[in-house]
């Protein structure tokens, strides 16, 4: 099903949520093959994509930051990827292994096409007008979780 400017539902957190999971499934189909988790490549990425060496309160804070888990959670699943060597320790930081890069970019290769698919065929003007919206929305909530947790 296509849908043009006139027959789309305006923006809201039902349709924010429902392409969220739609998308979120694809790639969690990807990671189950991998024997991965959705939690387990996020902060895998963070740990990938880091600029200097992260301990792990570090690597918790930013997935929490992403994902608004539990810690205990998260720490769970660094300790998956140190099991599975695709993380090591190293004095008090965490590193990516090898193993940890290369399969981050094997999902990334099996994910692309069908991103591509997902994503292809949208004008600019509406991939900008969808971001900026995201971004606000992202913004928002990010600020009235904050005022819940004070």
């Amino acid at each position: 099903m296509t849908t043009t400017a006139s027959t789309a539902p305006l923006a809201d957190a039902r349709a924010l949520g429902l392409a969220h999971y739609a998308a979120r499934g694809v790639l969690e189909h990807v990671l189950a093959r991998h024997g991965m988790t959705f939690p387990q490549q996020i902060a895998l990425r963070s740990a990938v994509t880091a600029d200097a060496p992260q301990t792990p309160e570090d690597l918790v804070s930013q997935v929490r930051g992403s994902l608004k888990a539990d810690p205990a959670d998260i720490r769970a699943a660094l300790d998956e990827l140190l099991t599975r060597q695709l993380i090591v320790a190293e004095g008090v930081h965490l590193r990516p292994t090898d193993a940890g890069r290369e399969l981050l970019a094997a999902v990334g290769a099996e994910t692309a096409p069908v991103s591509a698919r997902i994503w292809g065929g949208m004008s600019a003007e509406d991939l900008a007008a969808a971001g900026r919206v995201l971004t606000l929305v992202a913004e928002r909530a990010n600020a009235e979780l904050a005022a819940l947790d004070s």
